[in-house]
C-alpha cells in the first residue's frame, strides 16, 4: 500500500481546523449594563440577519422601550463593531471564545464607556417594557390653536437652539422671528424680505400647549405656530415668486443611500436637534424634514430635497463647519482635532450616501408688510 503523500495529509488536518473556522452565529438576544452619570443602564441588543447582513435593535429598558435600530454591523473574527446613526453612537467588542460574552466599550460622543454583553437565554433575559398605546391623534379636520403660549426673549448665554415637541407640549429655544418663520411655513430666511432688522437678530424662547384633543400633527403645530406668530408679533406678509440659488440634496453617485430605516411611529414627528455644530443626530425624519433642518439652521440658502426617497429613517450628521455656514450662530474656533470631521458635502456623500449640489430654481418669497415685538405675556 503506497503511504499517503505530504499534501494529503496536511489536507486532512486542515480541511477539519477550516471547516470548523466559520464564522460564529450571534444572532440572538444579549445583555449587559452601561455606566451613565453614576446609574447602571439595562441594555438589551437583539442581533438578526436581514438578507445575509447583520442587523440589531438597542434597548435602554431603563429608559424606556423603544429600539434604536442599528447601521453597520460586521463581526471579523472575533472583533465586533455596530452604529447607531440615531445617538451617534459607536459598539466595538471582542466575541469570546465560546461565542456566549462580548467585552467591549460604547463611545457616544467623546465619553467612552465599557459595556459587555452576555447571550441572554429564556431563563436570563431582562423583559423589554411595553410601549405605552400611541396618542390619539389630533382630528384631521381640526384646526388648532395654542390655548397656552408663553412668549420671552431668550437669556443671551444660552447655548443651542431648536425646536422640540414633548408630547403635547411645544417648545422654541433661542430662535429668531426669521427662524421661526422658517419654521412655520418650511422655507429659508433668504425667502424672506422687506424684514426690519430685529427679526434676524433678537431671540425668544415659546412654550406652548394646543387646544382641543389629541396628539397634534407636523403640519397641525405649524398652523398653530403661524397663528402665534400673527397674534403676538402682529406678523402680516405676502408672497411672490423668484428665481433664487439652492442646494438640491440628490442621491450620491453609488446610487445607493446610507440611512437606516427608521422603527418609530411613521405618523409621528420627526427629532432633529443639533448637538452642537457640526453634529445632526436625527430620528424619524423624512429627506424633506433633513432639507428644512439644513436650510433653517446651517446653510445659506434654501435647500430642497431631490432625492426621492420616502419614508422615515435614523442617521447622524458629523462635519467641520465652515465660514458660510451657521450665520445666525457662528461657531466658535474649533479646538485642534488629530482626526477632524469631513467638511459637510463630503460628509453627507461619505456617511449618507447622499449629495449636495447648487442649482437655481423658482421659489416663493415672503414679502415682510409688518411685523412687532411681541407683547409681554
Amino acid at each position: 500500500m503506497n503511504k499517503p503523500t505530504l499534501s494529503i495529509l496536511a489536507a486532512a488536518v486542515l480541511l477539519p481546523a477550516m471547516l470548523g473556522a466559520q464564522t460564529p452565529d450571534i444572532t440572538g438576544s444579549w445583555q449587559g449594563t452601561l455606566a451613565n452619570g453614576g446609574r447602571e443602564l439595562r441594555i438589551i441588543a437583539k442581533i438578526f440577519k436581514d438578507d445575509g447582513a447583520l442587523k440589531g435593535l438597542f434597548y435602554s429598558i431603563d429608559q424606556g422601550p423603544g429600539g434604536l435600530a442599528t447601521g453597520t454591523m460586521t463581526l471579523q473574527g472575533s472583533a465586533f463593531t455596530f452604529t447607531i446613526p440615531g445617538l451617534g453612537g459607536t459598539y466595538q467588542g471582542t466575541l469570546s471564545p465560546d461565542g456566549n460574552a462580548i467585552t467591549g466599550t460604547w463611545a457616544q460622543g467623546s465619553t467612552p464607556a465599557p459595556l459587555n454583553l452576555v447571550r441572554a437565554t429564556p431563563q436570563t433575559a431582562w423583559a423589554i417594557p411595553e410601549p405605552p398605546p400611541p396618542p390619539k391623534a389630533m382630528a384631521a379636520n381640526a384646526n388648532p390653536s395654542f390655548e397656552v403660549a408663553t412668549v420671552k426673549p431668550s437669556r443671551p448665554d444660552f447655548q443651542g437652539r431648536g425646536v422640540v415637541v414633548r408630547g403635547r407640549q411645544f417648545n422654541i429655544l433661542n430662535y429668531t422671528l426669521g427662524n421661526m418663520l422658517a419654521v412655520a411655513y418650511g422655507i429659508h430666511e433668504r425667502q424672506i424680505v422687506n424684514a426690519p432688522t430685529w427679526l434676524t437678530s433678537d431671540r425668544f424662547d415659546i412654550t406652548g400647549t394646543p387646544d382641543g384633543e389629541g396628539q397634534p400633527s407636523l403640519d397641525q403645530w405649524r398652523v398653530m405656530l403661524q397663528k402665534l406668530l400673527a397674534d403676538r408679533f402682529k406678523l402680516a406678509f405676502h408672497r411672490e415668486k423668484r428665481e433664487l440659488s439652492v442646494y438640491a440634496i440628490i442621491i450620491g453617485k453609488t446610487g445607493n443611500h446610507k440611512l437606516t430605516k427608521s422603527e418609530g411611529n411613521p405618523n409621528g414627528p420627526p427629532t432633529l436637534y443639533f448637538r452642537g455644530h457640526g453634529n445632526l443626530p436625527a430620528r424619524n425624519a423624512t429627506m424633506a424634514e433633513f432639507a428644512g433642518a439644513m436650510q433653517n439652521a446651517v446653510l445659506d440658502r434654501p435647500v430642497i430635497d431631490q432625492t426621492g426617497i420616502t419614508g422615515r429613517y435614523d442617521f447622524t450628521l458629523t462635519w467641520t463647519p465652515d465660514e458660510f455656514q451657521y450665520a445666525n450662530d457662528p461657531p466658535r474656533p474649533p479646538a485642534p482635532e488629530t482626526n477632524p470631521a469631513p467638511g459637510l458635502f463630503t460628509a453627507i456623500q461619505d456617511q449618507l450616501g447622499l449629495k449636495l449640489e447648487t442649482t437655481k430654481a423658482p421659489a416663493e418669497v415672503f414679502v415682510i408688510d409688518k411685523a412687532d415685538k411681541p407683547s409681554e405675556n
